[in-house]
């Protein structure tokens, strides 16, 4: 358990005072087998269960009777051969115990608590969890997350979107473990190596601080590719490395970050002439961050940077607002500005985006802004991404010109002048404050000199 039992407690009353009536059924995860039943992945709780009932082990479901005023914890009693494999167990009751749940619930019984009731549950992401509320519901398990409750998921996300201060505290911890892992690439990453060898080494970071990654880590010198995959690219004087790795500590809490990193320890005027730019938008979301103004608002802002600077670049032409009502400067920023974080590195995306990050409204559908995951109005206590970033997407430049899109403002001959120059962004972590939002985990560095300063020994 992360936190004392009577934060679990108070979190579960939360829901039965905005739940008036019926079955709240919450489930854990499994263990999920790589190739065979005992050789499983590294487990990760699910993070709605482990935010009300703190267990960090597999096999477990919650249950709060609203009608009886009751809550049960369904799960394993371990075994002695659990115990020769594993070592000392606790029983169910003593885990019960130790979050505040007064009753534990066998199968059979939990069968028949949640038949013939009015059942909340959530979205399900794990297909062994769809299995076994399918079986205890008797539904179709392809068609579970049909009858999910769109309220209890609302109620949810407006409780865990604003994040208490312990919870900050221990996010502020994590965070910096996320810039240990960006400031190690920056020590680190050389001419020659490979990118799994700078990412052997972010990772080794988190693990040698108890955590793991929080998700699979963006190392790649073809930062074009938004999510690139893979790691089998060298590092290539000239060539800019981007880094977009966190870490997820045994409580679930997450941090994400971006950085880029010129190959050799300096950027080109090229590279730095548009790094520059990147910063300037960073900077202006950080300038505007604060509780009452939408998330969308600060991207669209942004945008407005992005588009300046293309204009003063002679890449662009026209007035900007009209270009970014159109959405012509993603074609150099496809992807929006920032995503909550908490137990996800995109927390509660299970749920849906527009519930989560747009608070139930509808998201745009024009080519960019579709993707911004975060868009509603930011309130104290949310915890959220910072990340512009600036892309020269050769694809995506040559189906827009061959489509004659957004001539009027794009001059596709100075774009095609970078088409390999790659992609770069910069993220970090912010809390909202009362009057304003605070960087996590504290400032690395950030400005060009500042990060060729540190490649080269300048500490």
């Amino acid at each position: 358990m992360t936190f004392n039992k009577e934060t679990y407690i108070n979190r579960r009353k939360h829901l039965i005072q905005n739940i008036k009536n019926g079955i709240i059924i919450l489930c854990g995860n499994d263990l999920v087998p790589m190739n065979y039943a005992s050789n499983t992945f590294h487990f990760v709780q699910d993070a709605t269960f482990l935010y009300y009932f703190g267990i960090n082990k597999e096999g477990y479901i919650g249950i709060i009777d609203i009608d009886n005023h009751k809550e049960y914890l369904y799960g394993p009693n371990p075994t002695i051969e659990d115990i020769i494999w594993e070592g000392d167990l606790p029983s169910l009751d003593s885990i019960a115990e130790e979050i505040g749940v007064e009753n534990t619930i066998n199968y059979k019984d939990l069968f028949h608590l949640l038949k013939d009731n009015q059942v909340h549950y959530i979205n399900q992401h794990s297909p062994s969890s769809k299995m076994k509320l399918a079986e205890l519901l008797s539904e179709n398990p392809y068609k579970i997350n049909e009858k999910s409750s769109y309220t209890l998921m609302e109620i949810i996300a407006n409780q865990r979107n604003q994040k208490s201060a312990e919870e900050i505290e221990i996010m502020e911890q994590e965070a910096r473990i996320g810039k240990a892992m960006h400031m190690k690439a920056l020590e680190i990453a050389k001419v020659g190596m490979k990118e799994y060898e700078v990412e052997a080494e972010i990772r080794k970071v988190a693990l040698e601080n108890n955590s793991q990654l929080s998700f699979p880590s963006i190392v790649t010198i073809n930062g074009q590719i938004l999510h690139n995959p893979n790691y089998n690219g060298t590092l290539e004087e000239g060539k800019l490395l981007l880094v977009d790795a966190g870490s997820r500590g045994a409580h679930g809490y997450c941090s994400d970050m971006t950085s880029t990193i010129p190959v050799g320890g300096k950027f080109s005027a090229k590279q730095k002439d548009m790094y520059e730019l990147l910063i300037e938008m960073y900077e202006k979301a950080e300038s505007l961050i604060k509780p009452k103004i939408t998330y969308k608002e600060v991207h669209l802002e942004v945008c407005k940077v992005l588009t300046k600077g293309m204009i003063k670049r002679g890449l662009m032409t026209g007035a900007v607002d009209e270009i970014v009502k159109n959405g012509a400067h993603a074609l150099f920023m496809p992807h929006g500005l920032g995503h909550m974080i908490g137990l996800d590195v995109h927390d509660m995306e299970n749920f849906g985006e527009e519930l989560v990050g747009y608070g139930g409204e509808d998201k745009s559908t024009q080519f960019g802004l579709s993707s911004l995951r975060l868009g509603r109005t930011l309130e104290e206590g949310f915890v959220f991404t910072v990340e512009p970033g600036i892309y020269f997407i050769p694809e995506l430049i040559k189906k827009w010109k061959n489509e004659n899109k957004f001539m009027e403002f794009i001059n596709y001959e100075k774009v095609e002048e970078y088409i390999e120059f790659g992609g770069m962004r910069y993220e970090g972590d912010y809390v909202i404050t009362s009057n304003g939002a605070r960087l996590l985990g504290g400032y690395r560095p950030r400005y060009a000199h500042e990060i060729e300063e540190y490649m080269n020994g300048k500490k």
